[in-house]
């Protein structure tokens, strides 16, 4: 299927192969300061493992749970100056200053060969830090995010020691689905070097990118009930429901509802406390998931067995914002999104009187970016569908889809992928 672009006439798309600046030691010093007094009345710690004697040029590697990991991942590397890979919405309205600062640019779930240039840049020229965030988006449940299965190759690349940073407590403090309400909640980082440049290039990829995500795997609602953390916040609950969208008991979709510390399924009636070690409780009957996550993967296997059987398909109404530059979102109206196991995604509709498809194959996107209010924008569900020159922001009308929708892509990916490694008949 032919992919159309969207006509912006002769407004200018941000150029995302721009090569990085190396930061300066000012600017590394005013971020180091301003993420410092971020952080003054916020209890946190970072605990250092194997990074005895260990200079830049390495790859940094961390978890992404809110904004505030970009404060600890400052801290945690002063005084050495960082390059940290960004998407185009980190440049929105401040471009220039994202350029100074010498961030990457890069647009969601897109193969962007021009990255690999920018890296080598960094590691080997500049011989400074390159930060990456490999789950490419907030985590929405507290757990790792699938991780792209090129990431042990694009390492192999680069031959420089592999450090990740994992932090625990930024998810409790500011969940993806409800960040405008903080608890309180202690923040812990560990900064661990997992590979040294002599392992980079001994291991093969795959080794590699099996001790990455070893590495990186967490769990913040096991992490909260071994720490014994309590968040005694009265709305610990509110904004579950966007996570936490199929009922376990009647199955329907799309219909659970979330206020103070009780989720509830508008369908059935049934509902759920979550206790102040983020334990779920039925008030009535069994509790089918006390593990939040565990909830989470079920809706997975639901979406799975969908797609197993064939009878996975969306299609709905959607009103679309694009962001082609980092200036200004430009309103695109309403367009027809599918999103099924043939084509994959399928944006159409109209801008300026003028047609434009934006098509996006299963095996083109690994995983999807979603976001649950997004800030930038209407405080809706949005997803991103996203090209090599465009981003677009599209908004259902239906509600409460768009977890489905990040599963779909996710497992959707998995089944192309099996069928494409399947060794072929003979003839």
């Amino acid at each position: 299927m032919e992919t159309i672009d969207v006509d912006y006439g002769s407004l200018k798309r941000y150029d995302t192969t721009k090569p990085p600046l190396r930061q300066r030691i000012f600017f590394t010093a005013v971020l180091r300061a301003l993420c410092g007094l971020s952080m003054i009345g916020q209890p946190y710690r970072i605990e250092k493992i194997g990074m005895e004697g260990l200079k830049p040029p390495y790859l940094l590697l961390s978890n992404h749970m809110y904004f505030v990991d970009f404060h600890l991942n400052s801290i945690a590397t002063w005084p050495y100056p960082v390059n940290n890979i960004a998407t185009i919405d980190g440049y929105y309205r401040r471009p220039f200053l994202m350029e100074w600062l010498g961030c990457l640019c890069k647009r969601k779930f897109t193969t962007d060969m021009t990255l690999l240039r920018s890296a080598k840049k960094v590691l080997r020229e500049y011989g400074d830090i390159l930060c990456m965030y490999p789950e490419a988006r907030y985590s929405p449940i507290g757990t790792t995010a699938i991780l792209p299965d090129s990431l042990g190759k694009m390492v192999k690349m680069q031959e420089v020691p592999v450090v990740v940073l994992l932090h625990h407590g930024n998810y409790l403090h500011t969940p993806f689905w409800n960040y405008r309400q903080p608890r309180k909640v202690p923040l812990c980082s560990t900064m661990t070097q997992v590979l040294t440049a002599q392992e980079v290039r001994e291991k093969s990829a795959a080794e590699i990118g099996d001790i990455i995500r070893r590495a990186m795997d967490y769990d913040e609602y096991r992490w909260q009930r071994e720490n014994k953390i309590l968040i005694t916040e009265p709305f610990r609950a509110e904004g579950l429901h966007k996570v936490l969208y199929q009922c376990p008991r009647c199955l329907t979709e799309s219909r659970m509802e979330s206020r103070g510390a009780r989720l509830t399924c508008a369908a059935c009636g049934k509902s759920w406390e979550m206790d102040e070690l983020g334990v779920l409780h039925a008030l009535e009957g069994e509790t089918e998931f006390p593990h939040i996550p565990d909830w989470f993967e079920w809706e997975r296997a639901q979406v799975r067995r969908q797609l197993d059987e064939g009878i996975y398909r969306f299609e709905d109404e959607v009103e679309v914002y694009s962001l082609p530059n980092a200036w200004r979102f430009q309103k695109l109206g309403i367009a027809r999104l599918t999103h099924d196991m043939e084509n994959g995604f399928v944006v159409e509709g109209e801008y300026n009187g003028k047609p434009y498809r934006i098509h996006r194959p299963p095996l083109g996107m690994y995983g999807l970016h979603i976001e649950y209010d997004y800030c930038y924008l209407r405080p809706e569900d949005c997803v991103d569908i996203s090209t090599d020159n465009d981003s677009l922001y599209c908004y259902p009308t239906k509600q409460n889809v768009v977890t489905k929708l990040s599963f779909a892509v996710e497992e959707l990916y998995k089944i192309k992928m099996a069928e494409r490694k399947k060794p072929r008949p003979r003839k």
